[in-house]
């Protein structure tokens, strides 16, 4: 089974948002099952909370139940257990780096890798925003889970 980790900063806006998009992107294409799916925060800060309102309402406009999901940090055994490991952005990516055991076998990147449209290098971080930053930060992970499906389907 192949196995995807998002992670941002405290794990209750975008790795959560990008949890709930490639979830709704499996199902799609038929591999709900198939793919070992999770999020995390780099940051123990909401370790047990659930995704902010906003990014609940937001994903709910699209279809997509975030609700029972809760936040964790990431830990080292993360490192081994998934096969790709997703940074929202170069700061998040930066943690993990530091956090990676030697030998570790995961694809290390960040999710706007997978993007079609190159709109940004990172997935904005809107929790000090408005509702339009969730919108945007779905627009973004929408686009790249298509793209990271297209990688995935060839490990499935």
């Amino acid at each position: 089974m192949v196995s995807v980790l998002f992670v941002c900063l405290g794990n209750i806006c975008r790795s959560p948002t990008a949890e709930g998009v490639f979830r709704a992107v499996c199902e799609q294409h038929g591999l709900s099952g198939k793919i070992r799916i999770d999020s995390a925060g780099t940051a123990a800060w909401h370790v047990g909370k659930a995704p902010d309102g906003r990014a609940i309402a937001a994903a709910k406009r699209r279809g997509i139940d975030l609700t029972a999901l809760r936040a964790r940090q990431v830990v080292t055994s993360d490192f081994s257990d998934f096969d790709f490991i997703l940074a929202m952005d170069q700061a998040n990516m930066n943690d993990l780096e530091r956090s990676q055991p030697e030998g570790c076998r995961c694809q290390l990147r960040k999710i706007l890798t997978y993007t079609h449209t190159k709109i940004a290098q990172d997935v904005p971080d809107p929790y000090y925003g408005g509702d339009q930053g969730f919108e945007e930060v779905l627009d973004l992970l929408f686009d790249a889970a298509r793209g990271l499906m297209a990688e995935v389907k060839t490990h499935v």
